[in-house]
């Protein structure tokens, strides 16, 4: 089992960006330290939900920041970047971390980031898929050339290659973001493994693992590459001595973030959206994951992977808003849960 820490970067409510930067980076450096798998870094634009407008951006930082852990981006939003750049950029970071980079891609959502820059609501509703089979092609193949409705350039040779790093792996892996039916036929169909979110259980993660199995066996996807896809559970973690003072240090805490966070995204068509209740949230999240002493933790990601068949989770840990909560909670993760799970 190989978990990982999730970090928006968010800014809770009384806070300055730079803090929440702050906290992010030292997120990350604490995760390493206390041997976590990973650390997957969220991305958002013009809203205090999250402070870091680029994903890849900060996972170089911290590429060199570290020395083992593994840095993924959670997503990168492909519709509002060019899938050429997004490409150079994982091939470049693969190549000088020793193969340390995952590319994790999203559609985003209908948000004023759209117009922007320059992309239009298009992008989102149809371009993804296109989008997507140019990025992978550029992590896979030694020179590219497209012909597409978004998209249309001669051949051109891809520098750096991935392949030319001396690694296992000839290319960065690509994850893929699915919160839909359609998004996991999107994933399955190209063999790419899923990111599946917070917001959802055990159960519909399941179901979508399914479905996801049964849209590659469809697509003539390869066995082995269907029973080994890594897919990534996210989720949400907080460690003390009792379950109800973990519970209440997110209540406290997490309910004003996300009020001030949702709140601030804007439709780019001016489409009706419906906020979730950030309390209920809040409390659902606490439901579904590792909330609680570490022995629960544990048990509730053994679960979770039992129920599912994943076994790489992304849990988000600095849900106290509190720089120095976050680091102990992540110390505890390294140093409490991770030994019962193997």
């Amino acid at each position: 089992m190989r978990v990982g820490s999730f970090v928006v970067a968010a800014q809770f409510p009384g806070q300055g960006q730079g803090e929440a930067l702050h906290r992010a980076v030292r997120t990350a450096e604490v995760a390493e330290e206390s041997g976590l798998d990973a650390v997957w870094l969220a991305e958002h634009h013009f809203v205090p939900y999250g402070t870091c407008p680029s994903a890849i951006t900060l996972a170089a930082l911290l590429l060199g920041r570290t020395r083992r852990l593994r840095v993924g981006t959670a997503v990168s939003v492909l519709p509002t970047a060019h899938p050429v750049a997004l490409g150079e950029q994982a091939a470049l970071l693969h190549v000088t971390s020793g193969g340390r980079f995952s590319l994790g891609l999203g559609r985003g959502g209908p948000w004023v980031d759209l117009e922007v820059f320059g992309v239009g609501l298009e992008a989102y509703e149809q371009g993804f898929p296109e989008s997507l089979d140019l990025v992978v092609r550029w992590l896979r193949e030694p020179s590219v050339s497209a012909s597409g409705e978004r998209f249309a350039f001669r051949e051109v040779p891809v520098v750096p290659r991935p392949s030319e790093a001396l690694t296992e792996t000839p290319g960065p892996e690509v994850v893929v973001a699915c919160t839909s039916p359609g998004s996991v036929r999107t994933a399955a169909e190209r063999g790419l493994p899923m990111l599946l979110g917070m917001h959802v259980g055990d159960e519909e993660k399941a179901e979508m693992v399914a479905l996801w199995r049964r849209c590659a066996r469809a697509a003539g996807r390869p066995g082995e590459e269907i029973r080994d896809a890594a897919h990534v559970s996210a989720g949400v973690c907080q460690i003390a001595d009792r379950r109800t003072d973990a519970a209440e240090a997110l209540l406290k805490a997490m309910p004003g973030w996300l009020k001030q966070g949702l709140e601030a995204h804007v439709t780019v068509d001016g489409r009706a959206r419906r906020m979730r209740d950030p309390l209920e949230y809040t409390e659902l999240l606490c439901g579904l994951h590792p909330v609680g002493t570490p022995r629960l933790c544990a048990d509730r990601l053994a679960a979770t992977s039992e129920r599912t068949g994943i076994n790489r989770f992304a849990l988000l840990v600095e849900g106290s808003g509190d720089l120095a909560a976050t680091e102990q909670n992540v110390r505890r993760l390294g140093a409490e849960v991770l030994p019962h799970l193997g």
